[in-house]
């Protein structure tokens, strides 16, 4: 895999050229950036900026007018290689505060393993409905200590909405739900991305998170995307380079509450 080629491809296609990630939601080319504007319960920021030194600040101050004047709490999702070097102080000055860095992590899509290989006591279950997305915001509380039910309510939407574009599973130790992740397909490009893998503490070191990557990549696979894509923790990115991923730049996601 060629680093700046694909990280350009990203950069194009899942930034510059995104699409809404909801039926709620638009896309907005301004003053230098791309956001996206949703719903209170969807997700509102800026995932793209062309600026330099003389256009930063007031980039920065027209979109905190921006959102503060419909009311919605966003996010600057900042990436190392954005410039101007200096943003992130800019960002910090303006309000912002940084939430935990990830890593930006590819995989080519023919690289990754399909075959899905869970303990014995496991069993997948896709996630189809109100029910199964309840069994995830379960899961999302066990392993990250937070429910965050309005992800769950985004998914239903496109579920509904688009279900060509989102897919979801839980594993299941007989009616208790142990693990969950779900994976959001971009048409028009070559990437999905990959979201809330989580697993329950007591579950973690079985191969159930490999598992659910496994169990994505393939239905990536069946519908020709070429890439899998995710923002890494700390924790899941030792396990996705074992797996055939690697690191192309890092994110941070930048918050601002009117």
């Amino acid at each position: 895999m060629n680093h700046d080629i694909v990280l350009a491809a990203f950069d194009r296609q899942m930034r510059q050229d995104v699409r809404p990630d909801g039926p709620e939601g638009r896309v907005e080319r301004v003053e230098g950036v791309v956001r996206q504007v949703g719903p209170d319960h969807g997700w509102n920021g800026v995932v793209w900026s062309n600026l330099d030194h003389t256009t930063a600040d007031a980039a920065i101050a027209a979109q905190v007018r921006y959102f503060t004047s419909i009311g919605r709490e966003f996010e600057w999702k900042l990436y190392a290689h954005d410039r101007p070097d200096d943003l992130p102080g800019r960002l910090r000055a303006a309000g912002f505060v940084p939430e935990p860095e990830e890593t930006l992590m590819v995989a080519e899509v023919s690289d990754l393993p399909t075959a899905v290989e869970l303990p014995d006591e496991i069993r997948l279950l896709p996630v189809t409905d109100a029910a199964g997305a309840e069994l995830m915001t379960d899961v999302h509380e066990q392993a990250f200590g937070t429910a965050r039910p309005e992800f769950m309510q985004r998914f239903l939407e496109q579920l509904a909405e688009e279900p060509d574009t989102v897919a979801a599973a839980v594993a299941m130790a007989g009616d208790v739900p142990v693990s969950a992740a779900r994976m959001e397909m971009h048409p028009g490009t070559q990437f999905a991305s990959l979201w809330g893998g989580g697993t329950a503490p007591a579950w973690r070191g079985r191969g159930i998170y490999r598992a659910l990557v496994a169990f994505r990549a393939r239905i990536a696979a069946e519908r020709g995307y070429r890439y899998l894509q995710v923002d890494a923790s700390d924790q899941s990115r030792p396990i996705l380079q074992r797996l055939g991923f690697v690191p192309l730049s890092t994110t941070t996601p930048y918050l601002y509450q009117p």
